[in-house]
């Protein structure tokens, strides 16, 4: 259950990132990031997937362009 909530919330906030962000490649390393932040925010116990998403949206937003 936890891996699948984790799992669909990255998938929707990489999709919904890519789709505002046509000039980021489906294989950047901001992806990696992405998990990993999701990953500590569900082992901080913010487990519903709505949640994950827009906090994935959001530190994806505050990286810096070149990462």
């Amino acid at each position: 259950m936890v891996d699948e909530v984790l799992r669909k919330a990255v998938d929707t906030a990489w999709t919904v990132y890519l789709t505002t962000h046509r000039d980021v490649d489906v294989a950047d390393g901001r992806l990696c990031l992405l998990e990993r932040h999701l990953q500590g925010r569900l082992e901080a116990s913010q487990g519903e997937t709505e949640e994950l998403t827009c906090s994935g949206l959001a530190y994806l937003d505050r990286l810096p362009k070149d990462e």
